[in-house]
């Protein structure tokens, strides 16, 4: 058999194992909120679309919890993406709202897929992808519960990789980073190991077992990790965590209990903070809460030990589906036993415990879920290493790009990568916040592999920047201004029959106007 007919096959042989097959102009993997919107720009534009979305929901964080937006500069936002906050003003009798309920905002993902008649597939994950000369021909995805659903087979001219994973991104063979890159390699200040003040523990807090003893070992979430120099590179990752939605109504509140396999030791840490430093409330303490609409919260990090569970997602980027799936759930437990560690565990001073025994999960919220978020915050994983590659200098407007396909506004924001000793006591590794920059443009060669690979992939959510710049640009209403500008690249590149690499630019910044 020669190699073209080996190719042939291999190509083929998806088609005749599954039997199950569309063809479609664009092809978008995970129904994020980017997902969302480049699916409905798209469809709107006249082209064919299929979303792809591995679990039961839409809109990923913005529906997940994330209702405290993070904004920067609401001017930088435009398109669709500002459309979808002016929908959810309309929900609340405003001309336009950036605080909002989960269900609200995934009414309004489900309204735009409707009005567009966008096809969704829930419940599908990407098993594989057949590419050839450079184009991916066509995706194989596989249940991702335990349905009865079959495997499918999803040919189309253009795949857009809207996931927070970059799995299609990944498994195209594409190059990507995970971690921090030495602040030498992009002449960067801010990247690269980071030992700063933000998010920090006070001053003595011991970290073994027993306190004074280094023999009896170290206490539960912190690391036998050395510290490196500032600057250094590594392959951590910055800490993941749930926004929690949270509501004081008694007639819409059901109480916080002791999840699975609870261990009290996990927040022995916070008793220890709490010695050396009393709060006299929650919020900017243990925690952050911004209230929401009707009595709920967006709960997020705040502190030495809060709800980030710092150091447990260095696996995650590149694992398996059955290992993520675990680290999933380690988060959630950890999670849920930190809140009713706090409202139950008589070493917590009274007045913490009965703030918190006033919150608990809404009833109308997450209701197949157990009223828990079913969307873990991916803050970063996999970065694309593309034709262009953003970087502090862009995040500060000390260079800038001609080929701006949307702008982004925030503050450089890193949570914590490490919890480790320092000098005999315990210290956070890895916080920065650091802005008071204006708004800047995102290149388009961002979102597009490095020319000689894949021509027929846009990448707007994993897209290519470094640790430090990822941090600024990675918020959910930038994620969707990229998500519709990748759509109108993938119609561009379809209509002028060229690879993403080689549309008009100049064209596609027209069409996004």
């Amino acid at each position: 058999m020669n190699r073209l007919s080996q190719v042939f096959l291999l190509v083929l042989v998806p088609f005749c194992l599954y039997g199950q097959s569309i063809t479609v102009d664009i092809c978008i993997y995970g129904g994020t909120s980017a997902g969302v919107i480049a699916a409905y720009s798209a469809k709107k534009s006249g082209k064919s679309v299929v979303l792809i979305e591995p679990g039961k929901h839409l809109g990923g964080m913005s529906s997940g919890g994330l209702g405290a937006t993070d904004i920067g500069n609401k001017q930088a936002i435009t398109g669709l993406s500002r459309d979808f906050y002016r929908r959810i003003g309309r929900h609340y009798g405003q001309p336009e709202q950036w605080t909002f309920e989960p269900h609200v905002a995934e009414a309004v993902f489900n309204q735009y897929v409707k009005e567009a008649n966008v096809t969704v597939w829930f419940n599908y994950r990407l098993a594989s992808v057949q590419a050839q000369n450079n184009r991916i021909q066509a995706i194989t995805l596989e249940p991702s519960s335990g349905t009865n659903l079959k495997n499918r087979v999803i040919r189309a001219k253009q795949f857009i990789d809207c996931s927070y994973e970059g799995d299609l991104m990944a498994k195209a063979g594409v190059t990507y980073t995970i971690g921090r890159e030495a602040s030498s390699q992009y002449n960067e200040p801010l990247n690269g190991v980071q030992f700063r003040d933000k998010h920090q523990f006070p001053d003595g807090v011991d970290p073994y077992v027993v306190p004074g003893k280094p023999e009896s070992g170290l206490v539960w979430g912190v690391s036998t990790a050395k510290l490196a120099p500032n600057g250094s590179a590594d392959k951590a990752v910055q800490a993941y965590n749930y926004r929690l939605c949270f509501t004081n109504d008694p007639a819409n509140r059901i109480p916080i209990t002791r999840p699975e396999g609870y261990d009290s030791t996990k927040y022995e840490l916070l008793l220890r903070q709490i010695a050396k430093k009393m709060p006299t409330e929650l919020t900017w303490n243990l925690m952050h809460f911004v209230m929401m609409p009707n009595r709920k919260t967006d709960i997020n990090n705040c502190g030495g030990l809060s709800t980030d569970m710092i150091g447990a997602n260095y696996e995650y980027p590149n694992a398996d589906y059955a290992r993520r799936a675990e680290i999933i759930r380690e988060h959630e437990l950890y999670t849920k036993g930190f809140f009713y560690f706090i409202g139950h565990d008589a070493r917590m001073p009274k007045h913490l415990r009965d703030e918190m025994l006033q919150w608990g999960y809404p009833k109308d919220e997450y209701v197949d879920n157990n009223h828990f978020s079913p969307q873990l915050y991916i803050r970063e994983g996999r970065r694309l290493v593309g034709e262009y590659v953003m970087t502090q200098a862009n995040c500060e407007g000390k260079v800038t790009v001609p080929d701006a396909v949307g702008m982004a506004a925030y503050t450089m924001d890193s949570h914590n990568c490490q919890r480790l000793v320092v000098d005999g006591v315990v210290r956070n590794e890895g916080d920065v916040q650091v802005g008071g920059f204006p708004p800047y443009p995102v290149s388009y060669r961002a979102l597009i592999p490095k020319r000689g690979s894949i021509q027929n992939l846009l990448i707007p959510v994993c897209l290519s920047a470094s640790h430090i710049a990822y941090g600024s640009i990675r918020m959910e209403p930038v994620f969707m201004v990229l998500g519709q500008s990748a759509a109108q690249a993938a119609c561009l590149a379809i209509d002028d029959k060229k690879a993403v690499q080689d549309i008009d630019v100049s064209k596609l910044q027209r069409l996004i106007r």
